[in-house]
């Protein structure tokens, strides 16, 4: 009898062992099985989710590149966290009896230039609308709109009626001979303006856009400014579209600092932006039927103040991605295929990877701040892989060659790490970041102390001085390396070592893309 009872309860263990060990297998076949579906199984990445891992070398970044627009602020300033600055420019407008006093100084100088002040609102608001939950994530959502609604105060003082836009404060010829503080301002501050006869449709267009995609950031917040926001991006668009000229034809003076390569960018960047502000199919309809006049199909271009093509393609898709609805729409497969050869063009591995590139790894397009291509491009590397993976595609063909969305993601972080000290330099060129960074930034602000009185030339003294800025530009995004990837820190070097607003605001949505990882917004309604 005992012996058979042993044996019973030892076979009983055995099937039980056994079932246990196929129950295993079957759970272990499921998750990988979901995994592959998700991607993760062939390395493409998972489908993210909310908010997961900060990374504090980026988060520490963004932090330091969003200080630069306090730095950059005109007017009366409140909650002031800058110490070398103070007030400036309180009587800009007046000549016009505007208020033209907030808004932000372009770069190392003084001027308020209106077609990339407009990028720039626009990229920070495009930024905050995709990362808004990542920057959150880190404290720096706050900071973000903060700056981009000084920005669009400006710009809707700026447009007092239907047609007309004062899109320059201050005169080049006037500001550059002098080397002093914007505290210390005392010369002429003169005005420019588009109207009806004296036409500037990429300025006006690229003003509603900024307007349009502002009104989405505060359209929770404060559904009243929203409304204002949106009222003047209408209006501008119409504006810009029924006046059709180029500012740089009109006003020859813009050519030396802002000159515009054409229009027809900006036409279908601000109707795109006003589509996803209204889900008015006009706006829609205006893409498709212009794409052909405008939208250079199947040709790759780069990201810039100028030229806003590239942006408007990769905006576009974002439609394709998650609005199933729209897949049959007229004209916006091309833009999305024009996308794709943007993407595959920065793959460093793609049959059409661009040859612009340094032997460190950046993209490489122009002497004169060179970093503006690489930025742009890593940012709209980012947002194109959070499309895919999002809508859990999770790879792309490239002539023929297969990539996934991950690559992407991986080439915006090179970028990016580039920026921040990974080069054969040694050296971040992003001011305050890291161990070496650039002193001598040409900054008028950051070069002469704040105790100092300075008219228009005797500021030269701390242009001509050998020790570095007595005041820290934080977060400033300088011009960039040589090809060759030399790079001299001076302030007699604004073509390598002066910083831009517009910059800045590419690095913001580059960083912010990456200090964490998410899903992208359905739409951005």
């Amino acid at each position: 009898m005992g012996e058979k009872s042993k044996s019973k309860g030892w076979c009983g263990w055995f099937i039980a062992i056994i079932v246990l060990a196929a129950v295993v297998l079957a759970v272990v076949y499921t998750v990988k099985s979901r995994m592959k579906k998700s991607g993760e199984a062939d390395g493409s990445g998972p489908v993210p989710g909310p908010p997961g891992a900060i990374d504090k070398k980026y988060a520490d970044a963004l932090k330091l590149s969003l200080q630069f627009f306090d730095i950059q602020k005109s007017g009366k300033l409140v909650n002031n966290k800058i110490p070398w600055r103070g007030d400036s420019g309180l009587k800009d407008g007046s000549e016009a009896d505007l208020d033209l006093s907030k808004g932000l100084y372009d770069a190392g100088d003084h001027i308020k230039f209106g077609f990339p002040m407009a990028f720039t609102a626009t990229v920070l608001s495009w930024s905050i609308l995709e990362y808004g939950d990542q920057m959150d994530a880190v404290n720096q959502l706050d900071p973000a709109k903060d700056s981009l609604r000084w920005t669009t105060d400006y710009l809707i003082k700026a447009h007092p009626s239907d047609n007309v836009l004062y899109i320059q404060v201050g005169d080049p010829k006037i500001d550059h001979p002098c080397w002093e503080r914007p505290e210390d301002m005392k010369e002429k501050r003169p005005l420019t303006k588009i109207d009806v006869d004296t036409p500037g449709t990429e300025v006006a267009a690229e003003t509603a856009v900024a307007m349009a995609s502002a009104s989405l950031v505060f359209k929770d917040s404060d559904p009243q400014y929203s409304a204002t926001l949106l009222k003047h991006a209408k209006q501008l668009f119409d504006f810009a579209d029924t006046k059709r000229g180029s500012y740089s034809v009109s006003i020859p003076e813009v050519q030396k600092f802002y000159n515009s390569t054409g229009y027809g960018d900006e036409l279908l960047w601000a109707a795109s932006w006003l589509y996803h502000a209204t889900e008015d199919k006009t706006y829609l309809d205006y893409v498709s039927k212009h794409g052909t006049e405008f939208a250079s199909f199947g040709n790759p271009t780069w990201f810039s103040w100028d030229n806003k093509l590239a942006g408007t393609q990769v905006l576009l898709s974002r439609l394709l991605f998650f609005k199933k609805d729209l897949a049959g729409s007229k004209g916006l497969g091309s833009y999305r295929d024009t996308a794709k050869a943007v993407m595959c063009g920065l793959l460093p591995k793609s049959p059409t990877a661009t040859a612009s590139r340094t032997n460190g790894g950046l993209v490489w397009v122009s002497e004169w701040n060179s970093m503006q291509q690489s930025v742009s491009s890593a940012f709209l590397a980012s947002l194109f892989s959070d499309y895919m993976l999002t809508s859990r595609i999770h790879k792309i063909s490239c002539d023929g060659k297969i990539f996934k969305a991950t690559e992407l993601r991986d080439f915006a972080k090179s970028q990016a790490d580039y920026m921040l000290g990974k080069n054969p330099l040694g050296t971040s060129f992003v001011v305050g970041y890291g161990d070496k960074y650039p002193e001598f930034v040409h900054h008028r602000g950051a070069s002469i102390p704040a105790d100092a009185t300075t008219g228009c030339l005797d500021g030269f003294k701390w242009f001509n001085s050998t020790k570095p800025n007595p005041n820290i530009a934080y977060g400033a995004l300088v011009g960039g390396p040589f090809f060759n990837e030399t790079f001299t820190d001076s302030r007699e070097n604004p073509m390598q070592n002066e910083p831009t607003t517009y910059n800045n605001a590419l690095l913001v949505g580059l960083l912010s893309s990456l200090v964490t990882t998410s899903s992208a917004l359905q739409s951005l309604k």
